[in-house]
Parts: C-alpha cells; structure tokens; sequence
C-alpha cells in the first residue's frame, strides 16, 4: 500500500535527528537507465550515438570509431537505482540538510548555478561545482584533477568539515541504522549477506554506478553530426564553423563528442575582485608551470550551468566567449608571471562571430536522460524536489 502524504510527513524527521524508521520503498529498478544496455551478467553497457556500431568486422579489422574513452560502465541496475537515492539523500552529511544533489541539481544542468558553491552551514567553497553529465568518461575529477576516479572524488566532499562536514565513522552509523538502506544494500549486493553492515566501499561504487548513468549525447548539434543537417539553422552553422576554425580554435581544447581534451590549461582568467590567483591544478601536481591551471570542462549543456569559469567569474556565455578575444593573459593578476596555454591567442572576433559562437553552444544542450528524483528517500529525510 502506498504511503499517504500524511504518512510521508510524519517520517520526515529534523536536520538533527536520526531517522531510523522502516517503511515500505520501491524495489531497486531491474532494468538500465535511458543510454544503457542490460547484457547477460545483469550489467549496464553504455549505449549512445557514439557507440552504437560495431567497431570490427569479422576479420578483426577496425571499423567506424568515436573520439569517446571509454566509460565507467558495467554497474548492475540496482546498483546504479541505490546510488540515485544516496545521491539525493541529505542523511549523507554531518547535519542532514546537504546531499549530493544539492551542488549537482538537475533542474541546473547537474550543478548549483552558484560563482561558488556551499557547504555546511552555508560555508562558501572556494570553487563552482561542475556538471555531472558525462563524468563517467573522465580520467581527472575536480577542476585542479587531484582525484582519479569518482570514488576517490567523492570522498572529499563527504568527509570535508566545509562541504557535507561528515566523517567515516559517523556515515556509517547513519547508514546501517536505517532499515530501509540495510535492504536495498542486500538487494543491490546481492553476494553480501541480509545482516552484514554496511561498509563505505558500497557506497561509493553505489553512488559512482549512478554517476556513470548521467549520459547526454543527444543534443541538436549531435544529430546534426550524425547526418541530420536540418537540426542546426544558418546561425547556429556559422557558430559551429567558428568554433572549430583555426582562428578561434576552440575545438582544439573542446574536443567533441565530450567537447573536453580533460588536459589542463592556464587561460589567465580573472578572480572574483578581492581575491587572490587561485593556484589551482599546481598544488596536486607539484608543478609550477600548471600555476593557475584548470581542467578543460565540458561544454555539455553549458547554456544550463551559468556563471562560469572555476569561480563563476562570469555571468553569462557572452561574457566567457568575450574573455578568449580579448587578448593573450590581458587578465593576469600584476604580478603573477603565468605560463599561458599556447591555444590562448588573439583571435579578434567580431561581435558577430561572437554571437553566433553563443548560438552554437547553446545547442550541445540535451538534458533527455535527466535522473528522476525519488519522491520518497530511504532516510524519510525530503529531497530538494519536496521541499519545495
């Protein structure tokens, strides 16, 4: 029997207190989010426009390839339906009022339409968050790279006294209280056994398998480069020619189909008034020259995760696209001696190339594999989506 609304208050519970209860939840989803395949060992094989083919004939000879790396992919159904509700679930964080959807929201692009984002207690971060979509593709995590996999990322903001200000030991308490999590972690690991606690590396991989379910390959500009050449219009062709011509060369850092080379590059951009040079990916990799560095994000639905830049510096596309035309480091702070990536010219657009340069982007928009956000959480806590 379904839960009444009334029902369904009575078990949400105060940011302080544990919720502990046990209530009916749906079974795990038995088949693959939207993009995926199931295959005979009940896992979840990455499906798109881009992989679809048969890279070999017979004969083993390579056949059509895409310039995508490969995915973490692999993940049972369940597994992937858990990590959605942990990934929604404030009973992740220390005071259970922060979840991983609250920087990654759906309805912005799988980011927090934040210059910065915000922590426990509204503690400003030193950085925006980025998209989500497509991170199951990409070798270096966070905007310095200082993390390898999405297990290893999301350590970081779980157990950050700024972030979701949790520690390991008290997660785990949390989660093996929660009669609900006990069952759908058997379900989903179903080697383990009904009474065993919960440990912090199904979680992780739990949340991880969701992660890699955030696909979007299907924007205007994709089908127009699989061959429907009515899916862009006069303007938004004229944007895409800019974008890849050798005179703003912006493709060359954006490299389609994720629209990322996931390199770093010291572009010179401006911090927020008042601060100082953000060091950025020089201090995990110990290497001056990467003074100033970021990773190159995606530009995957960019028109949905305004401000940009790792400090939300500016505040629309137009602005950002105004920043590589307006001359080789012309924002480097005084003082700073930064070793600018050779791709950051003077290009010398015109206002009109500019806009069409927006108009272009505006098209790798594709939010149709957008995750569902649960109505009812293990924890009883209220997701985003019901409190508001």
């Amino acid at each position: 029997m379904s839960l009444t609304i009334l029902g369904v208050l009575a078990l949400v519970f105060f940011s302080w207190q544990k919720s502990t209860a046990y209530y009916p939840v749906p079974l795990l989803s038995s088949t693959c989010p939207p993009g995926f395949k199931l295959n005979a060992n009940n896992e979840c094989i990455a499906r798109n426009l881009y992989n679809q083919y048969d890279i070999t004939n017979k004969a083993g000879v390579g056949g059509l390839k895409s310039a995508l790396p490969e995915v973490r992919d692999g993940f049972s159904p369940q597994e992937i339906d858990l990590g959605r509700y942990l990934f929604f679930d404030p009973a992740l964080s220390a005071d259970q009022t922060i979840s991983c959807a609250t920087c990654h929201d759906p309805n912005k692009g799988l980011g927090d339409g934040l210059p910065v984002s915000k922590g426990v207690d509204g503690h400003n971060l030193k950085r925006g968050a980025p998209s989500l979509y497509n991170v199951g593709y990409l070798k270096r995590l966070f905007w310095d790279g200082r993390a390898s996999t999405l297990e290893e990322q999301m350590l970081e903001p779980l157990f950050s006294k700024e972030e979701m200000g949790n520690t390991p030991e008290n997660l785990l308490k949390t989660i093996n209280a929660i009669e609900n999590y006990q069952k759908l972690f058997a379900e989903a690991f179903p080697k383990r056994q009904r009474d065993e606690l919960i440990d912090l590396n199904e979680i992780t991989r739990a949340i991880a398998a969701f992660q890699s379910s955030l696909l979007s390959f299907n924007s205007k500009y994709d089908q127009y480069a699989h061959g429907y050449d009515k899916a862009l219009n006069k303007h938004e062709i004229e944007g895409l020619n800019v974008f890849r011509s050798f005179v703003a060369r912006c493709a060359e850092c954006h490299t389609p189909p994720l629209f990322t080379n996931q390199q770093f590059a010291v572009i010179g951009t401006p911090e927020p008034d008042g601060l100082p040079l953000d060091p950025g990916a020089e201090i995990p990799f110990k290497d001056n020259s990467l003074r100033g560095a970021f990773k190159v994000p995606s530009l995957r639905n960019i028109a949905k995760t305004a401000p940009y830049m790792h400090s939300g510096r500016f505040k629309t596309l137009r602005e950002t696209v105004q920043f590589y035309t307006d001359g080789r480091g012309h924002a480097v702070p005084e003082g700073e001696n930064l070793l600018i990536h050779w791709h950051i010219w003077e290009p010398n657009l015109t206002d009109y190339e500019l806009d069409r340069l927006v108009d272009f982007l505006k098209t790798l928009t594709d939010e149709s594999f957008r995750p569902i956000v649960p109505d009812i959480l293990p924890s009883g806590l209220l997701t985003s989506k019901s409190s508001t």
